[in-house]
């Protein structure tokens, strides 16, 4: 066999391995459970806040909620933090917020509860985020209406106009 039709032989093995690759990353997504909450139930969860309590989002039903995910060392996090903060405070018992921590160290976390300011329970999820969530870094964010359906997800650091935005979804007029 030629040098030639021995490249032209690898040219087509590595073109049917690049299809078969393909074939199956469309058929078997990455993270199945991406997007796919918006208009279920969202699934429960706990936190335990630095006080010790725990908070479920249950206790939430009958309000909008804005459940957040974040952590310590997360840059972003940090940007929106303000914005989530004085949300919280100016809309009061209308919209509950629920931080939930993730991928962090607990005394990290700890520390950056104690000065930030935030007016909602915030903590570690007791025993583990559900997968159904499908967060992969923070900072993520679903919004929930009063009847526990997830109306939609925000993935990245929200400003004002975007968490306005989202919160009318679940029925605010923030």
């Amino acid at each position: 066999m030629s040098t030639r039709s021995l490249g032209w032989a690898a040219a087509a093995s590595m073109t049917v391995v690049l299809l078969a690759a393909l074939g199956w990353g469309l058929l078997h997504p990455g993270n199945p459970g991406d997007g796919q909450l918006v208009g279920h139930p969202a699934p429960a969860i706990a936190v335990r806040t630095l006080q010790g309590s725990t908070v479920r989002l249950a206790q939430f039903r009958g309000r909008p909620v804005v459940l957040n995910f974040w952590a310590s060392w997360c840059v972003a996090c940090h940007e929106e933090d303000p914005i989530l903060a004085q949300t919280a405070r100016r809309l009061g018992d209308s919209v509950a917020f629920l931080g939930v921590d993730i991928q962090d160290h607990p005394a990290s976390a700890a520390s950056y509860l104690a000065t930030a300011g935030q007016t909602y329970p915030a903590g570690p999820a007791i025993g583990g985020v559900p997968s159904a969530y499908a967060v992969s870094a923070p900072p993520e964010t679903y919004f929930i209406d009063p009847n526990g359906l997830v109306v939609a997800r925000f993935i990245g650091p929200l400003d004002q106009t975007a968490l306005t935005r989202y919160l009318q979804l679940t029925g605010v007029g923030a």
